[in-house]
């Protein structure tokens, strides 16, 4: 009894914190503002651009579940590839209208995600780990096997992607791909925006620090574990049809194990638990790994592995959790 006191006593100023993050700060304004600035500033390089927002769009999926509700996974990859080819066969098979396919892709995802969801909310930790491995393994072989379908090694051919809205192509330049991925990322981290800026959102981060005592506050860890699993397999589905959509192929590798890793290295770069930390770290990440494999080819790796290690060694909560600190030593003296 005293503990459910003491919670619904604690409840009123963390909701009153909840309600001020909830308001979009200056600094905010102009990073979204900036995400325009390749249309003038960098043309040559919307393609790299539009990369970079549907990895944002993939890290910002698994900050939903391993940031915020601290379920960590190493199959994350297989939902993302789940939208990819989705949306490639229905491009291939039915039609290619790029928002519709989009859109069937997510909900495809995330139906894989809600199935999955009643295994991962029953584990955690080191056997959480194993499962989303595993299950991203087994996708990934079942996509081999069915060459007859994904195009197996050689990749799924003849997609064919129509203009969107019927009025933008896609064009050699990546104007299009660029305008259509950063939209579709900007959408989608309003969403989440909302999710994690909420009560709900904030029963997320008790999970994570706690999920034995969750239940004794009236939150079913269970439920709403399965419920954000969900969402974010959909927003990872959504990732995958865009990098199908604008690139016009799909292949193995966006089931892969590697695409996973990847996603989870942009997550550590950038800072897990904030809702620009994968956005960011897709940012620099993928900055830096067009300009290391341009320098060398065959052990760009290595500087990637580097920079990595430098980041968790100086900076153990990514580069905004660094910021966030620098600025809280600035204003301690003035305080």
């Amino acid at each position: 009894m005293r503990e459910l006191t003491g919670a619904a006593a604690a409840a009123g100023p963390a909701l009153a914190a909840l309600d001020r993050r909830a308001r979009w700060r200056p600094a905010e304004l102009v990073f979204w503002a900036a995400a325009l600035s390749p249309f003038v500033l960098f043309p040559a390089y919307l393609q790299l651009a539009s990369q970079i927002a549907i990895a944002a769009l993939f890290a910002l999926s698994l900050d939903l579940i391993l940031g915020y509700a601290g379920v960590v996974s190493l199959g994350h990859a297989a939902f993302f590839g789940i939208g990819a080819y989705c949306a490639g066969l229905l491009s291939k098979y039915a039609w290619g209208e790029p928002v519709s396919g989009l859109l069937v892709s997510a909900l495809l995802a995330g139906l894989a995600g809600y199935a999955v969801s009643f295994v991962i909310a029953g584990f955690r930790h080191l056997a959480l780990i194993m499962i989303t491995l595993g299950l991203g393994l087994l996708l990934q072989e079942a996509a081999n096997s069915a060459s007859w379908l994904t195009g197996g090694a050689d990749g799924l051919q003849g997609i064919d992607i129509r203009p969107v809205l019927g009025l933008f192509k896609f064009d050699l330049y990546g104007r299009t791909a660029y305008g259509y991925a950063l939209a579709v990322l900007f959408l989608l981290f309003l969403l989440a925006r909302r999710v994690i800026q909420s009560p709900f959102g904030l029963s997320l981060r008790g999970i994570r620090e706690n999920a034995v005592r969750m239940p004794a506050i009236g939150a079913p860890t269970r439920r709403r574990i399965r419920k954000i699993f969900t969402m974010a397999a959909a927003m990872a589905g959504a990732a995958g049809a865009l990098l199908a959509q604008t690139t016009s192929t799909v292949s193995l590798e966006a089931l892969s194990f590697q695409r996973s890793a990847d996603v989870l290295v942009i997550l550590i770069l950038g800072g897990a638990g904030r809702l620009y930390g994968g956005i960011v770290g897709a940012l620099i990440y993928m900055v830096a790994r067009d300009r290391f494999s341009g320098l060398n080819p065959q052990y760009w790796y290595f500087w990637i592995g580097l920079l990595l290690v430098l980041v968790v060694v100086l900076l153990p909560n990514g580069i905004l959790g660094g910021l966030r600190r620098l600025s809280a030593w600035r204003l301690r003296p003035a305080s």
